[in-house]
């Protein structure tokens, strides 16, 4: 007779930073990388901002793997239908070891920011930990199904951008009209919808913008 069991262990993982956090900063940016980055390689798109303003911090999710079926490139996905719950309770734990690290509590002009599967990773970590932020950036991703309004009410004061390709394959328009009905039910209030011309890509103007 089959039977799965459960255990608990302490392991390690790794997140990237870019830039110093000083007395200068004016932005702090929590970013999730989509399936298929590392967090050291997904910091590319924000070393064109100001480095005296942005302090940009990238945990990386701990599922490793070799890219394209060959054993060269690295690449790493936060999580799987396969035994989701679980999984998710594991990705918050280092979440927040991650958040109390960097001591973001406080923090008013924290930036968080999922591209593509770090959306769910970014909106389940805000809606399940009650984070606050001063921005909730949203890039080329769907948010999870099983989230309401009442999971975001603590964001009522936030920004809520959501950014996407006009010609993303993974955002086609049916899937855009369902997705953005879902956005509007969401945020109600302080929703931004900022598309682009382009596909899944992460969108180095728009950023800049949203940094300013």
């Amino acid at each position: 007779m089959h039977k799965e069991n459960t255990l608990y262990y302490t392991i390690s993982n790794t997140y990237s930073s870019l830039n110093k956090r000083t007395a200068n900063t004016k932005n702090i940016w929590l970013t999730f990388h989509g399936i298929g980055y590392l967090s050291r390689y997904f910091l590319k798109y924000f070393k064109h901002l100001d480095s005296e303003e942005n302090y940009v911090i990238a945990p990386q999710a701990q599922s490793k793997y070799y890219l394209n079926g060959e054993y060269r490139h690295v690449g790493a996905s936060w999580l799987t239908r396969e035994n989701l719950e679980q999984e998710i309770e594991n990705m918050l734990n280092y979440l927040d070891v991650v958040f109390e690290a960097e001591n973001l509590s406080e923090v008013e002009n924290l930036y968080i920011f999922g591209y593509s599967q770090g959306v769910s990773v970014a909106t389940r970590f805000v809606a399940r930990r009650k984070i606050k932020c001063g921005k909730l950036i949203l890039h080329s991703g769907k948010i999870p199904q099983e989230h309401t309004t009442d999971d975001f009410e603590h964001l009522s004061e936030s920004e809520i951008k959501f950014i996407y390709g006009t010609e993303d394959e993974y955002l086609d328009s049916e899937t855009f009209k369902t997705e953005e009905k879902r956005l509007h039910k969401l945020f109600p209030k302080n929703l931004e919808i900022l598309p682009f011309d382009g596909g899944h890509e992460v969108n180095r103007d728009i950023i800049t913008d949203i940094a300013k």
